[in-house]
C-alpha cells in the first residue's frame, strides 16, 4: 500500500468534519503517516481497561484518545478562523510553505 501524504502537522488546530465528534476542534498530538491517522486532543476518546502491574497497584480504567482518519479532519486557519483547504506556495527565498486557500495566509510559524 502506498504511503499517503498529508499537509497536516503536529500541533495544528483541526476540526472533525464527520463522525461521532463532528464539529469538535482539537490539536493534533501524534500522526501515523503509514496508516493516514491522527491522534487529536480530546477527540475520539476510548476507555482502556488496564490490568494491575503488580499486587500493590490496582487495575484501572484509563480514558485516552484513539486515532481518527485524516480524511475526517480539516485544518482551522489561525488567520480567518475557518476550516480551510491547504495549498502549497514557494516563497521568494525558495522555501515551500503551506497556505490557506481561503484567505491566502501562510500557515508556517517563523523559525527564528
Amino acid at each position: 500500500m502506498r504511503q499517503g501524504r498529508t499537509s497536516l502537522l503536529i500541533n495544528d488546530q483541526v476540526e472533525v468534519i464527520t463522525g461521532k465528534d463532528k464539529g469538535r476542534v482539537g490539536k493534533i498530538l501524534r500522526l501515523d503517516r503509514a496508516a493516514n491517522r491522527a491522534f487529536v486532543e480530546r477527540i475520539n476518546m476510548i476507555k482502556k481497561h488496564q490490568k494491575p502491574v503488580d499486587a500493590q497497584q490496582p487495575g484501572e480504567i484509563i480514558e485516552r484518545e484513539a486515532s481518527i482518519h485524516i480524511s475526517n479532519l480539516m485544518l482551522v486557519c489561525p488567520e480567518c478562523a475557518k476550516t480551510v483547504r491547504i495549498g502549497k506556495k514557494i516563497l521568494e527565498d525558495g522555501v515551500k510553505v503551506r497556505m490557506c486557500k481561503s484567505c491566502g495566509a501562510t500557515l508556517e510559524k517563523s523559525k527564528k
